[in-house]
């Protein structure tokens, strides 16, 4: 999976090599990775990974049976705010990363009789949510995709959804509240449940889209988000 140098994506990589899968830990930070990967000890795989280069993509992705697209970054701006640099740096990781992971993973998972994709997209690709133009668009472009690609595929045995997550507690965000002036406790007060989410309670449904219990489950978006899109 990608981004799976800490939050998210380290923990779906925990919870599915729990499982007994053989994981390829990928993330633009060699690091973070191969540390995990050292705890994890066989069947874990660490790749220094830029989702945004397409011929790097293409020797990682046609090996996988099950992709997990968890990179992503984030803006803290309004549209006038937002510099067109931004704009596309948001869009070239989030949208164009979560793409070519899927243009060079399908093929495989076809040859070989079929495959799931798990696209990690939010909840405000679904609403809108202040201060995060960019965020919100590229997030909904990977919504869409989900849904495009389902479709087109469904007929050769590869699954692909997506889960939207509300504000999780990690260090992603961490660092996002930090350069937008904002509080973690002011996200907390947002969503209805009171707390942010957990990064094992998003491993969870990555884990079910991505498993044979999910046999029937395609093009379908998974919410997890306290309620905040419901409110």
């Amino acid at each position: 999976m990608t981004g799976a140098g800490s939050g998210i994506g380290a923990a779906v990589a925990r919870r599915l090599h729990a499982e007994g899968a053989d994981v390829i830990l990928a993330d633009v930070r060699a690091e973070p990775v191969e540390a995990i990967a050292g705890e994890l000890g066989q069947r874990a795989q660490a790749v220094r990974l830029d989702v945004r280069d397409e011929d790097a993509v293409g020797a990682v992705a046609p090996e996988v049976d099950v992709l997990a697209n968890v990179a992503g970054i984030g803006s803290t701006t309004t549209a006038p705010e937002t510099p067109l640099a931004v704009w596309e740096d948001v869009f070239a990781v989030n949208a164009r990363g979560t793409f070519l992971c899927c243009k060079h993973a399908i093929p495989g998972m076809v040859n070989r009789g079929g495959g799931s994709i798990v696209n990690v997209a939010s909840a405000g690709g679904l609403v809108g949510l202040r201060n995060r133009a960019a965020y919100c668009a590229s997030k909904g472009a990977v919504i869409a995709m989900t849904r495009a690609l389902a479709v087109d595929h469904v007929a050769e045995g590869v699954r692909v959804n997506a889960v939207c997550p509300g504000t999780v507690d990690s260090p992603w965000v961490a660092r996002l509240v930090e350069d937008a002036g904002e509080s973690l406790e002011a996200l907390r007060a947002r969503q209805p449940m009171g707390r942010l989410g957990r990064p094992d309670e998003i491993a969870e449904a990555v884990l079910y889209l991505a498993s044979e219990d999910a046999a029937f489950v395609t093009g379908s978006l998974f919410v997890i988000d306290g309620g905040l899109t419901a409110a």
